[in-house]
């Protein structure tokens, strides 16, 4: 019979495993996710997607501030759930509230663990370059990313992929994985595996102060920084005197010196080799193809990008 689940999870990611599970017809005890918070020009307070689906859906949305007091755990314990679902909840969990399920708490994590465990998974691979990611469910320990594997779906990174589709494809295959892996708790079939000492890896939160791009490093690992920044935070260059956010590139033809724009379609130079900006941003503006930039600011063959 279908089991009754305890949904933790905040962002856009979390939402499609949230929409498989209740469709599935598994019961949905409560949604935990984090509080509404101030976004926007107006800074209005803005629910989390979560919350939003959660409430589409009919189901009762908690938002705690922390899960470590004695009154967070005796409602969690209310709940009587038979195990809890976990995606890119943004809160740790304390021991007592893992082992407040008597099936476990289980947590999609977009990384092939144990490679990239922490905050940012899917940038982090992007920017290094790595030619395959995936999703992985884990019965959760009190370490980080450290509980035993249970199910792992595998994706190719293409070449010029960037973080923001990776994100995408990742969240659909994840939902799936994770209602096929609940399926398996709820037969008495899911068998979990320790994660392997070799080839961990930690995917340290994105730093304001990492955003920039250096011209000095060669093509790939330039190409790399910004698919894997895309679209968000962005990396960004330096053009009379503002920002611009640059969201794709891809290999581009020539050498020069770093940042010179090597013809005037924003062919850049790198330290060596040269990356072709194909997609751009203007602080407060949306997102605009290349051609469509250079007609309002046109970077002629020679202009050095800061």
């Amino acid at each position: 019979m279908p089991l009754r689940l305890i949904f933790m999870g905040t962002p856009d990611f979390a939402v499609p495993t949230l929409v498989e599970l209740a469709g599935a017809g598994h019961e949905i005890a409560a949604v935990y996710t984090r509080a509404p918070k101030p976004a926007g020009r107006g800074m209005e307070l803005q629910e989390t997607p979560v919350a939003r689906e959660a409430k589409r859906l009919g189901l009762p949305v908690l938002t705690p501030k922390t899960l470590k007091s004695e009154e967070a755990l005796a409602e969690f314990a209310a709940h009587h759930a038979d195990a809890a679902v976990v995606v890119a909840y943004g809160l740790i969990l304390p021991k007592a509230v893992l082992d407040a399920v008597p099936l476990g708490c289980f947590n999609l994590h977009a990384s092939l663990l144990p490679r990239w465990r922490g905050a940012a998974p899917i940038n982090r691979a992007v920017m290094a370059g790595d030619g395959e990611s995936g999703v992985t469910v884990m019965k959760m320990d009190e370490g980080l990313d450290t509980g035993d594997m249970a199910m792992i779906e595998r994706v190719a990174i293409a070449p010029d992929m960037t973080a923001g589709e990776l994100h995408d494809r990742l969240a659909a295959i994840g939902g799936d994985l994770m209602l096929r892996g609940i399926g398996a708790l709820e037969r008495g079939a899911l068998q979990l595996t320790r994660q392997p000492e070799a080839g961990i890896t930690y995917a340290s939160k994105i730093e304001k102060g990492e955003t920039r791009i250096d011209w000095g490093k060669p093509w790939q690992d330039v190409h790399d920084h910004i698919r894997g920044l895309s679209p968000f935070p962005g990396a960004w260059f330096e053009l009379q005197g503002a920002r611009v956010k640059v969201l794709r590139t891809t290999k581009g033809e020539g050498s020069g010196a770093r940042g010179r724009a090597l013809d005037d379609r924003l062919t850049i130079a790198c330290g060596s080799g040269a990356v072709r900006i194909l997609e751009l941003q203007r602080a407060g503006k949306q997102p605009m193809k290349a051609e469509e930039f250079l007609r309002g600011t046109p970077v002629a063959r020679g202009v050095t990008l800061g």
